[in-house]
């Protein structure tokens, strides 16, 4: 009868002492996110505006010919003459760089039941300007429009400031302000106080500013070019910690 009693009073003790051990391991369970400090991920925005000091063009010429050589030949003359204009007209050769150069065939148009067939190749040779004097834009331009003739094709125009450093600059420091002011506000909303950076990303855009330029005329006259303003935009997204 004794042992019976002892047999039972062993085994809730054992009992007892397996309860105690997991109620001391669940009090130390937080779920896993005690050491994950609380955050709040804020995005700030600088905005700065500077006057464009650069002009970038892309200027090509075409050339159709029966055979291959004599288009290739064609578009080279071309495209040499309207070098040579640019850089008569102020653009040093340093800011003139070739782009593309590309030869297809054209084709006749099938008769109905039949085939088209070659009748000659066109030939495209187009080199990028860099202007870095805007009062002389306009004549350059123009120059160029003269130089290549009808078959002068002129795109990509866009207006560029060549050193933008010290505005990103600027423009960041603003991002960072706005992101920080933001952060204080919704921590003091929350009743808590701001803490270290966790993690910065940035973005920024508005280096470049298009222009449209059309040539259609056989002597062209001075392209009317007007550089404005340009705007650089930053954003920047920040991770601040809760204390």
């Amino acid at each position: 009868m004794s042992s019976g009693r002892t047999t039972v009073t062993r085994l809730l003790t054992l009992v007892a002492i397996v309860a105690a051990v997991l109620g001391v391991a669940a009090c130390g369970d937080d779920g896993g996110d005690g050491d994950k400090p609380r955050t709040v991920t804020v995005v700030g925005s600088g905005k700065v505006t500077g006057t464009p000091d650069t002009l970038r063009a892309d200027i090509g010429v075409e050339a159709t010919a029966a055979d291959v050589s004599s288009a290739l030949n064609e578009s080279s003359a071309q495209v040499t003459k309207v070098t040579d204009a640019v850089v008569a007209a102020g653009v040093d050769r340093k800011d003139i760089q070739t782009q593309q150069v590309s030869l297809t065939p054209r084709y006749s148009t099938a008769a109905p039941g039949g085939s088209s067939e070659i009748t000659g190749y066109q030939a495209t040779n187009t080199i990028r300007v860099t202007i870095r004097d805007l009062a002389k834009a306009s004549d350059i331009l123009a120059a160029a429009a003269t130089a290549g003739g009808d078959n002068t094709r002129i795109g990509n125009v866009a207006f560029a400031i060549d050193d933008d450093s010290e505005l990103m600059k600027q423009a960041r420091e603003a991002a960072f302000d706005d992101a920080r002011s933001r952060a204080e506000q919704y921590a003091s909303l929350a009743g808590d106080s701001l803490g270290k950076v966790q993690t910065i990303t940035e973005e920024t855009s508005g280096q470049t500013q298009p222009v449209t330029v059309q040539r259609d005329a056989a002597a062209a006259s001075p392209v009317p070019i007007e550089p404005g303003e340009q705007t650089l935009t930053f954003s920047v997204t920040v991770t601040y910690a809760l204390t």
